[in-house]
């Protein structure tokens, strides 16, 4: 298998997709980005206000982020990008005609997952919505190729194993990516 040209790292809210990926990224020297700036102003007031999104709020949002993953695999511009990703059909409009794209993704029970919720601070989408990205989780199928991380360990323990299951090698000077593009404050 060879190497991915863009990781996406896929998880429900509060698994750690922002650190991950900001860790791989940062290891590997590549472009990262956020989901969240991808998201209209609608959908995150729409989550703000504790309502869920639609499958048609998410469509913009996923197309926008397959145009991200397009331009990464046309410019040979390494990236991880975050994405919850949580059905399959979302999985499949992000990876499944990209050969270049691995998926990973984060897995961790409720409890650790409600608690990391609660401890954070200023983002939209607030706890009361995490039953609802459970029940929307389809577990991948054998067939897509996923990488699963369980999230039991320290953040870096969770990029080591991605980066191995990957056989990916960290950037020789780990640091910053070439481009950074972070959530909306």
């Amino acid at each position: 298998m060879a190497p991915p040209e863009v990781i996406l790292v896929a998880g429900v809210s509060g698994s750690g997709k922002t650190t991950i990926g900001t860790l791989l990224a940062e290891h590997l020297g590549w472009d990262y980005a956020e989901a969240d700036v991808f998201h209209s102003e609608n959908n995150i007031a729409k989550m703000r206000s504790g309502r869920p999104l639609t499958d048609a709020d998410r469509l913009p949002w996923l197309q926008a982020i397959a145009a991200w993953i397009d331009d990464r695999l046309a410019t040979g511009r390494p990236g991880v990008v975050t994405c919850s990703a949580l059905k399959r059909k979302h999985r499949d409009m992000l990876t499944g005609s990209r050969p270049g794209v691995a998926t990973v993704l984060l897995d961790g029970d409720r409890d650790t997952i409600a608690a990391r919720m609660k401890a954070r601070t200023g983002h939209f989408f607030g706890a009361a919505l995490l039953d609802t990205q459970f029940a929307d989780l389809e577990p991948p199928a054998p067939d897509e190729n996923v990488i699963t991380a369980p999230i039991t360990g320290t953040p870096g323990e969770t990029a080591t194993h991605i980066l191995n299951s990957l056989n990916l090698a960290p950037h020789p000077h780990p640091g910053q990516p070439t481009t950074l593009i972070h959530a909306k404050e």
